[in-house]
């Protein structure tokens, strides 16, 4: 893996993650006036410990409401645990309310995320591997939330409690505390080599998780073809390469902890080493004053304790408040990707399907064009076939029919409108797909069917599988139209798959029906249940057709035929054979059999 680099704290991008928390300012200045309240708290403790040594044990001070020393320190032993119940309130409600701040954030940037996802352009699915994408709308965004709950608000509270108890210490003696600061700046430079450590290990696990989260997803969906190539074993290999590298980054991380926290312990012993030396000496020369009565050199113990705690712990915050920046600007640039679908228009009008290519041109890179001065035109009602080998561009064409890419050069109408003027939504909604690769999610059969669309009523459903000869298989699942789906239909035929799909075009009833090699996967006894219901379907509605069954081809009013994204014939199937072109060629090599 190659070495990541660190990138700098920025103020901006905390300020762009701090706005997504504008929602629920209230609950952010709480926190803040939190954090005071336990700042404030931090030094009454030493400082009721001093009072309690100093007066109560050293000078028998007596109670106010209760009479002798003992009194006294029931008094401030019951003032202690009053303090201590106080600030265990509000330590709760500061963790509590940092927490929710955090899941509260992620649960509006990870709904923005997925809606973001969901207009991409659809070549930029094409780019990007889907565990990149999970990775940044899962994992990436929770990390953002450790900005919240261990990141900048703790900081603030830590930052403030060890201000509140230095300020303390030097109320209290100026010239001891310096001594006992006296280890601070090894302490500091142990801290920043800590950080800058810890950093680059953590950036280097963010990558690894998305190499797994990538690999993962690729090969669990490819399972088929890995297990029909008998390579388990290689793939397996590559797996544990990944992992090796996801594990070798984080034990990076654990040794700078290792190294870390003994170093802290062992500055700390050596500042309460100082305290006692320094303390020791000034009260042997100034036995006469007490100038160390032993309530303060407690409540100093007490102190460093306080001071110690947090700063062990505020580098290990700053990375983790590092690694959520980090994870910010990486789902920040999936929402400032600008390759968004964009809806202009505005037409809803009804869609008599007549459509028109003119002159159009596409590429999904630049330099290696696709379609190449398409041009035809098809009448509303009328069947239009394509053919041509394997990457000749028909698929490009309804594609780019359907708006899932935008058009390099030229122009698409519909109806003599071009396609920008409708409303996306409407327009897809008024041209049915049956593709050949059928994808069905997770849920009932039903849900499969209407896309968990809730105005399609359930006789509509029943109706749409009737059409297709698919009721009677449904009725025998478990459940019925309630039986649930696994994971891309799984448990299904290939032929089932198909028809579900076909059903799910006819229940949307479209003006334009798109058939891409919709029966190329279904048997002779499947393709013979929808042919009548093809044949009903596409009767006075606009049909585009690609597929090698001849029985659809020969019926087309017009078939096109496509060579290197080029239209090279354009005819119905009696004139094609006549020229005895490229088409007559097709016909005689791959369906004369079948005549």
């Amino acid at each position: 893996m190659s070495q990541p680099a660190v990138q700098k704290f920025s103020f901006k991008l905390l300020q762009r993650v701090f706005s997504f928390a504008r929602p629920y300012k209230k609950k952010f200045i709480f926190s803040v006036c939190l954090a005071i309240v336990l700042a404030i708290l931090a030094p009454l403790r030493p400082y009721l410990i001093q009072v309690s040594v100093n007066k109560g044990i050293g000078d028998g001070e007596a109670g106010f409401l209760i009479s002798g020393v003992a009194g006294f320190l029931i008094e401030i032993t019951i003032i202690q645990i009053g303090m201590l119940l106080l600030e265990s309130v509000a330590r709760f409600n500061f963790t509590f309310i940092s927490a929710s701040l955090g899941q509260n954030v992620v649960r509006d940037l990870r709904n923005k995320t997925y809606r973001k996802i969901l207009g991409l352009q659809l070549r930029q699915f094409d780019r990007t591997p889907i565990g990149t994408l999970t990775t940044r709308t899962i994992n990436d965004i929770e990390s953002i939330n450790d900005i919240f709950s261990d990141g900048f608000i703790p900081i603030v509270a830590d930052l403030l409690s060890i201000f509140s108890v230095l300020a303390y210490m030097f109320w209290v003696d100026w010239k001891l505390t310096l001594i006992c600061l006296i280890p601070f700046p090894f302490l500091i430079l142990a801290t920043y080599f800590f950080k800058e450590s810890v950093n680059r290990s953590f950036n280097r696990v963010r990558n690894a998780v998305a190499a797994l989260n990538t690999f993962v997803q690729e090969h669990i969906s490819g399972m088929p073809v890995v297990q029909a190539f008998s390579a388990e074993q290689r793939e397996h290999n590559n797996f544990k390469r990944i992992n090796r590298e996801h594990r070798d980054a984080n034990i990076r991380a654990i040794f700078a902890y290792s190294v870390f926290f003994p170093i802290v312990e062992l500055i700390s012993a050596v500042s309460i080493g100082l305290l006692v030396w320094w303390a020791g000496i000034a009260s042997v020369g100034n036995q006469a004053n007490g100038m160390y009565a032993p309530g303060i050199i407690t409540a100093f113990i007490l102190c460093l304790n306080q001071l110690f705690r947090p700063l062990r712990v505020l580098a290990d915050k700053f990375n983790v408040m590092q690694m959520g920046m980090i994870a910010s600007e990486r789902v920040f640039r999936v929402l400032d990707n600008n390759d968004v679908s964009v809806d202009k228009g505005k037409d809803c009008s009804p869609i008599i399907g007549e459509v028109e290519f003119e002159h159009v041109n596409f590429s999904y890179l630049s330099g290696h064009s696709i379609l190449h001065d398409v041009s035809f035109k098809l009448e509303a009602g009328k069947t239009l076939a394509i053919v041509g080998s394997t990457g000749s561009g028909k698929t490009t064409i309804i594609s780019l029919l359907n708006r899932l890419y935008p058009v390099s050069e030229g122009k698409i109408t519909i109806d003599k409108k071009p396609i920008e003027d409708f409303s996306l939504d409407y327009l897809r909604s008024k041209i049915g797909v049956v593709l050949q690769d059928v994808f069905l999610f997770s849920g009932s059969v039903k849900e499969n069917l209407t896309l968990r669309n809730d105005s399609i009523s359930d006789e509509a459903v029943k109706t749409a599988a009737k059409l297709v000869g698919l009721h009677d298989f449904i009725m025998q699942l478990p459940g019925g139209y309630n039986y649930q789906i696994r994971e891309r239909g799984v448990t299904l035929s290939v032929g089932q798959r198909q028809l579900l799909s076909f059903a799910r075009a006819l229940l949307f009833n479209p003006a334009i029906l798109i058939l891409d090699e919709a029966t190329s996967s279904v048997d002779h006894e499947s393709e013979l249940l929808i042919q009548h219901a093809i044949d009903h379907l596409i009767s006075g509605r606009t049909s585009i057709v690609i597929a090698h069954r001849l029985s659809t081809i020969r019926k087309a009013d017009t078939i096109l035929v496509l060579s290197k994204g080029k239209v090279i014939e354009m005819g119905n199937h009696e004139s094609l054979l006549a020229a005895n072109g490229v088409y007559a060629n097709l016909f005689h090599m791959q369906f004369a059999t079948r005549v």
